[in-house]
């Protein structure tokens, strides 16, 4: 870990101190602004208990949602901070104000150890501008800069890097802090340093999307495994027929390339579940992956396909699972996906490392009850994806260096 962490701070460094930590509390809410499932709020507990202990007087900022710079109801964060409330001993306020005098004497009635949540960072035009009055605003409230929120370290916002920066050139520090150490250190090691065999698994709808992951990993991965409608196009590329199912036809010269260059690193499906509607109670048939008939579409790999990659993963020390294997948020399409998943809890029980990169891999392993039984779910689907691509993170690139030292 090259920046600085909560790890790092000394009681001194912090007590009685302003701490203004940038959380990822993007969090589902009910019709009643209820926290539906509250995994991102405790996943910063470390963080703030850590703060607490040291004395600070904590304050946190989030997103919520796409307000577009307007004060939407249903996107305020009053639900986080209550429920932050019921989750921690300490004092939680919440203050409808981001930046300006009403959150700066907000601040002021803080008493070491306490915290106070501010309003969604995006009610202001410049937070995704990054702009530098609105970072500077951000950083007259506090004198250490903590930022926790890996989800939206990709994001270069006045939340995520310009009031970390600002802080920074005043002399004060921007650290880590535990969740966002926690997830560059599983994915770090995974791509600098795995324990080989290493596995990747990439599924999702398109390759496009992935085309800079595949990239990045095919020279360093042992097997790259291949699930979702993005197999469709490299099916095309060997002159499979793919019935009706999704192929992005201006893929096809890259997906030919791609299979050239990895050769027996990379590997497909073998059979397929198709059906013609992608729809609850659809009727299905499997099929080899080389001949799907007209008129049907491909939604999921086949149960000979599930069983090859979880001998793959099952005999891996190192994965790295990102995008499912088809719709599985539809039941009769779930089956690749999950398979995928037990296959990957079955490896983590057998001593290896296995890290599941956000988004819709992150629902999915969670909606099955497996979360705890893999070594890391990532909280942050682009930030991750943009991290595995070797980009460099600006919420990242903002905190201070380790070289620089705390003491």
């Amino acid at each position: 870990m090259e920046k600085l962490t909560v790890d790092d701070l000394r009681a001194e460094d912090v007590r009685g101190k302003r701490v203004l930590v940038r959380v990822d509390y993007n969090v589902p809410l009910n019709e009643r602004q209820e926290v539906t499932d509250d995994t991102r709020i405790r996943a910063t507990l470390p963080t703030i208990e850590r703060l607490s202990s040291l004395g600070a007087r904590i304050i946190l900022a989030s997103h919520l949602g796409r307000p577009k710079a307007k004060r939407v109801p249903e996107m305020s964060l009053r639900p986080a901070a209550r429920r932050l409330s019921e989750l921690v001993s300490q004092k939680v306020d919440f203050i409808g104000e981001t930046v300006g005098e009403q959150a700066r004497a907000a601040v002021e009635q803080l008493a070491d150890g306490e915290i106070l949540v501010l309003e969604n960072t995006r009610y202001i035009a410049g937070e995704e501008a990054n702009d530098s009055e609105l970072s500077t605003q951000m950083a007259e409230l506090a004198d250490l800069y903590v930022n926790d929120a890996f989800g939206s370290a990709h994001r270069a916002h006045a939340s995520t890097a310009g009031v970390a920066e600002v802080i920074r050139e005043r002399g004060g520090l921007a650290v880590a802090g535990h969740l966002m150490e926690q997830e560059l250190a599983y994915l770090g090691r995974a791509l600098e340093s795995p324990v080989r065999p290493f596995v990747a698994i990439l599924g999702g709808a398109k390759i496009s999307g992935k085309i800079d992951v595949i990239e990045a990993l095919l020279p360093k991965v042992d097997r790259l495994i291949i699930g979702g409608a993005m197999a469709n196009t490299f099916f095309r590329a060997k002159g499979y027929e793919t019935g009706s199912s999704l192929v992005e036809e201006d893929r096809i010269p890259l997906a030919k390339e791609l299979m050239e260059r990895g050769g027996d690193k990379l590997v497909l499906p073998s059979d397929l579940v198709v059906a013609q509607k992608m729809e609850a109670g659809a009727s299905t048939e499997v099929v080899s992956s080389d001949s799907i008939p007209e008129g049907l579409s491909a939604l999921d790999v086949g149960p000979d396909t599930v069983r090859d990659y979880g001998e793959i993963i099952r005999s891996a020390k190192t994965v790295l699972w990102n995008g499912p294997m088809g719709v599985f948020e539809i039941a009769e399409f779930r089956s690749g996906t999950e398979g995928v998943a037990r296959a990957l809890t079955e490896a983590t029980a057998g001593g290896a490392t296995t890290v599941v990169g956000g988004g819709d891999s992150a629902a999915a392993i969670a909606e099955l009850g497996l979360s705890d039984q893999v070594s890391h779910v990532s909280t942050g689907g682009g930030a991750s994806l943009e991290f595995l691509e070797g980009k460099v993170l600006p919420g990242v690139e903002a905190l201070s260096e380790r070289t620089g030292g705390t003491k």
